[in-house]
Formats: structure tokens, sequence, C-alpha cells
């Protein structure tokens, strides 16, 4: 997206220079400090990054698997590269920002596929096979083909592969022990997150569609409501929240079946779910 400037940025360049990145945004570069080049896009990731030490708090307190924390730590590096990325409009933290959303998708794929109990040989394998996978990415992406479009197309493939194996793992023998409220709530955290996503998505494209009319408003009610009008702001609350539900889903589903269902239930924390850990009885 090109960026579009009615009114000029209040302080030019800013300390980091031109933009070296592939990609800008519609929110003006520069409005705001001379230290964020995208003051909104920036602190939007913050909410993002809540959800993600949320969800990695009480992973560690109800003691799961590393796969799982691993994956909440990921999430969080998604969040802070995109701060980084959106306040300096530098390449390499664009690289920040891209990389680990395939990243964090990679560690759900691993998750849904590694379904057996225990860590095994296929489990090395598999987790061998998705870090060289990740690593060719970034080596092609960073070095040989820098288009925005081959970042998209690998993220979405690797999304597609995640309702799709949940759908499978829903439906096959692997999920008989868990009972239909499991199944209804882990049905209930994908619509979610999905919704979510697509939500996020489409105010996105809405950003970029109608940026121009949209930088008149911004001006017309001025700051702090003109935050209000980032699209690409919005983008990241939405997917924070759905990345947060998505990982919900994908842990209980996934702890049901490698471990006996009735040791994992739900709570809440400030209004949002996470899964818990149900202590056996005697």
């Amino acid at each position: 997206m090109v960026n579009i400037h009615f009114r000029g940025p209040t302080y030019p360049g800013g300390i980091w220079g031109n933009a070296t990145s592939t990609l800008d945004w519609c929110e003006a570069n520069y409005q705001h400090s001379p230290y964020v080049a995208e003051m909104a896009n920036s602190l939007s990731n913050l909410i993002g990054l809540a959800f993600a030490l949320i969800g990695m708090r009480h992973a560690l307190r109800e003691r799961l698997p590393t796969r799982y924390v691993v994956s909440y730590l990921v999430f969080a590096l998604v969040t802070v590269g995109s701060f980084a990325f959106h306040g300096t409009l530098l390449y390499e933290w664009q690289l920040a920002d891209e990389l680990p959303m395939i990243f964090s998708a990679s560690c759900s794929v691993f998750i849904l596929l590694d379904t057996d109990k225990g860590f095994h040989t296929f489990s090395r394998s598999l987790l061998a096979g998705i870090l060289a996978a990740d690593a060719f990415f970034a080596l092609s992406y960073s070095l040989v083909w820098r288009h925005p479009l081959y970042h998209q197309f690998v993220f979405a493939l690797v999304l597609l592969a995640l309702p799709l194996r949940t759908a499978y793992l829903l439906n096959s023998s692997k999920s008989a022990g868990m009972s239909s409220k499991q199944r209804e709530d882990i049905v209930s955290f994908w619509i979610t997150g999905t919704l979510l996503f697509v939500i996020g998505f489409a105010i996105w494209n809405a950003d970029n569609i109608w940026c121009e009319v949209l930088h008149k408003y911004k001006n017309i009610v001025g700051w702090p409501v003109a935050f209000l009008l980032e699209g690409h702001s919005w983008w990241h609350v939405f997917t924070g929240l759905a990345t947060y539900y998505l990982l919900i889903g994908t842990s209980y589903l996934t702890l049901c079946i490698k471990d006996v269902p009735a040791n994992y239930g739900l709570n809440s924390y400030i209004g949002f779910p996470y899964v818990q850990r149900i202590a056996k009885k005697d």
C-alpha cells in the first residue's frame, strides 16, 4: 500500500530515515513522534501481545507440555516484530514481523500433526522437517524473492492446513474419547477465531481500498479519534484475539487426544477461556 499524506507528517523522515520495507500502510508516517513511523499500527500490537502473555501464563501455570508454551511465545514474537516493523518501516524489522507469522502457524501444524501419545521418532522427524521448511522459507524470502505475495501465499497455505487437520481429528477415531461438550467448545473456538480473522481481513482491505477517503476523515476528526479509523490497526486487534482462540482450540483438542480427555477442562480469565488441567482424584 502506497502511503498517502494529506497534511504531511509532523516529523519528516523520523530518526529511522527512509523506509526500506517492501510494504507501507495507509497510516501517515511520523505524525506523532520522530521515533515511531506508524503510531496506531505499532501500539495496536500490544493487544495481541497481551493475549500471547495471558496464554503463556496459563500454559505454564497448568503445566502444559512445552510445545504449548512455545506456541504462545512465538505468537508474542509476531506482535513484537510487528510493533518494531510499523515503528520503523525498516526491512529488517519487516522480516521480524513476517517470518514469525510463518513460524507461529508452523507450531500449530506440528501440534495438530503430532497427536500420538508421547514424543517419539515420528515427533522428532516431524519437528525436524517443519524446522527445515521454515528455514528454507526464511532464507528464500529474505535473500532470493522478497515479494510480499510469496509470504502471503505460503502463510495462507499453512493456515489452510490447520482447519482441515482439525476437522479430520474431530471426525476420526483419535477423538473418540472426547465428550460432546468438549467437541462443541473446540468447534466454537475455531468458528470464533475464523470469524475474527475474516472481520479483521475485511477491515484491512477496506483500509487499503478507501485509504484516500479515510485520510480526509482522519484530518477532520483529528487525534486521538483518528486512531479508530486506522484499518490495519484493527487487523492487529482482531487477529490477536483470533489467534488466541485458535490456539485455545488447538491446545484443547490435542491435549484431549494425546492424553485422557477427562484430565482437561476449560476455565476463564477476565472473560477469556483457557485450558485447565483437572486434578485427578485419589
